[in-house]
C-alpha cells in the first residue's frame, strides 16, 4: 500500500526561531528518516519543499489566470516535505509518521488512490 506523508511547518521560522543545535539533530534525524526507508525498500519518492513564503498561486478567473504570492492556506505553517512510501500496512504508515511527528507539529498520512474513485 502506498502514502503520501506529508510533513508541515515554517522552515523560514523555524530558521529565525530554534536552536541551531536542535536544527542540525532534527536535519540529521530526517536524513536517517529517508536512509532507513530507502535501506527497507519501503521509499518511493521524498522531497523537502522551499518555504512557504515562496510559493505562488496560479487561480483561474472570471477575468483570466492570475498568480499571486502563496501559500494557499493563512496560516503560518504549510507542507515543507513529503515521503511516499509503499509499506505493507497502515499500521506500518502510522509508525513512521510517530517517528516523526516529534520534529513536526502536524503529520499527514494519505493513502495514494491506484485509480481515480468511482463516479
Amino acid at each position: 500500500m502506498k502514502y503520501m506523508i506529508m510533513m508541515f511547518g515554517s522552515a523560514e521560522g523555524m530558521m529565525a526561531t530554534a536552536d541551531p543545535e536542535w536544527v542540525k539533530e532534527m536535519i540529521g534525524f530526517m536524513i536517517q528518516v529517508d536512509k532507513d526507508l530507502r535501506d527497507s525498500g519501503e521509499m518511493v519518492f521524498n522531497a523537502g519543499l522551499a518555504d512557504g513564503s515562496t510559493a505562488k498561486l496560479v487561480k483561474q478567473t472570471p477575468d483570466g489566470v492570475i498568480t499571486t504570492d502563496g501559500p494557499y492556506a493563512e496560516a503560518k505553517e504549510s507542507l515543507i516535505g513529503y515521503w511516499v512510501v509503499d509499506v505493507a500496512s497502515e499500521e506500518r504508515a502510522v509508525e513512521i509518521c510517530a517517528s516523526i511527528v516529534k520534529y513536526a507539529p502536524v503529520v499527514e498520512l494519505r493513502r495514494v488512490q491506484d485509480e481515480p474513485p468511482e463516479v
